[in-house]
């Protein structure tokens, strides 16, 4: 970043030094050119010198603060132009840095699971030691069996010949019994080892399926974090080209805020007639009202004294029932909902109106936790979360449908607080307003 801003102001000062080379030879050429034209026009109808050297003296003079004021504005735009450059140039590489980050937390990732891999690796190879050295014992083992049967063998031809000889040897034949039954003991002893190698041989086979299980997960989660690898540096890619785009759009920019200059003028201008119109309305409404108190008055006093005249005349539900009162509601409520919704809704165009009939419930409280808090990132999740989505893609949503309807963008996600534009921010309370009294209007008539 610093290498960047150092070769930017080489590159600055460089540039400004042929100017200002080209700038002297441009005044000393102007003030020739102003000196000897001043010159000649003065000396020709009177043919003095003096004078003609006076005039022109007072025109190079001129032209030449004429230029200092001219090259003095100049420097003041250049130098804004350069100070608006730099601070794009560093937030730039603000977001350069930040993906830089991203890419090296998802590579030092990618290389934990490459270490857990290489972990469990090791543990199958030594796994598979210890089921070779199994193998090996159970050989000895094996071996061992065979020696006992040949042993076994030997004693029962011993036995055979020992018949023979039965009176010589009953007392040699009892010892054989008794080693015969020890070495019965040995069998089953190590019988029951063989089967306690076999548990223990099959739960390391369960083992070895769990570990390959695990692999085959990894195997399956690697060419995921690949996708997302290659979708990190395309995406960068479409940044670098959008600071490209950004950088030829900076001159459309600037006629675009003076045509958004002009346009906020004329919304101005209207609003103050609809405030105008409104407050029209409004007394209107009050002079309504008045007129509503001064004709219950009148026929409040016809009543009172048509009772007084000739009761008979009277309905019988005037005359049976004092509390009521006359019926001036109905007349009156269709002229106190004038300048509700309808006000509300006129100051709307319809594209607005079309916008918030797209919108759904959940999409509007987003709208207004942005519109009215300063925080609003823990409203909007839970919004999400009640919805089973994300945040960005319910901004996301709303920026779609508003591109469809009015043909604009009215939240800028590129921020980590979303805001709605400066431009859209009236027209977005007067929806919320509008929104706001007909949910009230649904809630009294349910």
């Amino acid at each position: 970043m610093s290498l960047r801003t150092t070769y930017f102001d080489n590159s600055t000062t460089l540039k400004i030094t042929n100017m200002q080379s080209a700038m002297v030879s441009n005044r000393y050429i102007l003030g020739i050119v102003a000196f000897s034209v001043s010159f000649g026009i003065s000396l020709v109808p009177n043919w003095d010198f003096n004078q003609a050297l006076i005039t022109g003296i007072i025109t190079t003079l001129a032209t030449y603060a004429a230029a200092l004021f001219i090259d003095k504005r100049r420097r003041n735009y250049e130098l804004l132009v350069l100070g608006s450059l730099r601070k794009r140039i560093k937030d730039m590489e603000g977001l350069k840095f930040r993906i830089v980050k991203e890419i090296n937390q998802i590579e030092e990732h990618r290389n934990l699971l490459y270490a857990e891999s290489r972990k469990l690796e090791n543990q199958i190879l030594e796994c598979r030691n210890q089921r070779d050295i199994l193998h090996r014992d159970l050989g000895t083992f094996a071996g061992q069996k065979k020696q006992l049967e040949a042993e076994t063998s030997s004693l029962n031809t011993e036995i055979a010949t020992l018949e023979q000889s039965k009176a010589e040897l009953n007392h040699s034949f009892s010892h054989l019994i008794a080693e015969k039954r020890h070495l019965e003991l040995q069998c089953n002893l190590c019988r029951s080892e063989i089967a306690q190698l076999q548990n223990q041989i099959c739960e390391l086979q369960q083992e070895k399926h769990e570990l390959e299980s695990s692999l085959t997960l990894l195997g399956r989660l690697k060419p995921q974090l690949e996708e997302k690898m290659y979708e990190l540096r395309i995406n960068i890619q479409e940044i670098e080209t959008e600071v490209n785009q950004q950088n030829q759009l900076l001159v459309s920019t600037k006629y675009e805020t003076e045509s958004l200059a002009d346009n906020l003028k004329k919304l101005q201008t209207q609003i103050t007639e609809k405030e105008s119109e409104l407050k029209q309305i409004e007394g209107q409404v009050s002079l309504l009202q008045d007129e509503r108190d001064l004709l219950q008055n009148q026929v409040w006093e016809l009543l009172q004294q048509t009772e007084t005249l000739n009761p008979e005349l009277l309905p019988e539900n005037l005359q049976g029932d004092e509390n009521e009162s006359f019926p001036f509601s109905e007349l009156v409520d269709p002229l106190e909902s004038i300048g509700t919704t309808s006000n509300i809704s006129g100051f709307l165009s319809e594209e607005w109106n079309e916008f918030l009939e797209k919108l759904p419930r959940h999409e509007i409280q987003v709208l207004k936790a942005i519109v009215e808090q300063d925080h609003p990132q823990a409203i909007i999740k839970q919004i999400a979360e009640a919805n089973i989505t994300m945040p960005n893609l319910l901004i996301d949503s709303i920026n779609e449908r508003a591109n469809d309807t009015i043909g604009e963008l009215i939240i800028a996600s590129n921020l980590e607080i979303p805001k709605v534009y400066q431009e859209h921010v009236v027209n977005v309370r007067k929806m919320l307003a509008v929104h706001q009294d007909l949910m009230a209007r649904q809630a009294s008539s349910n």
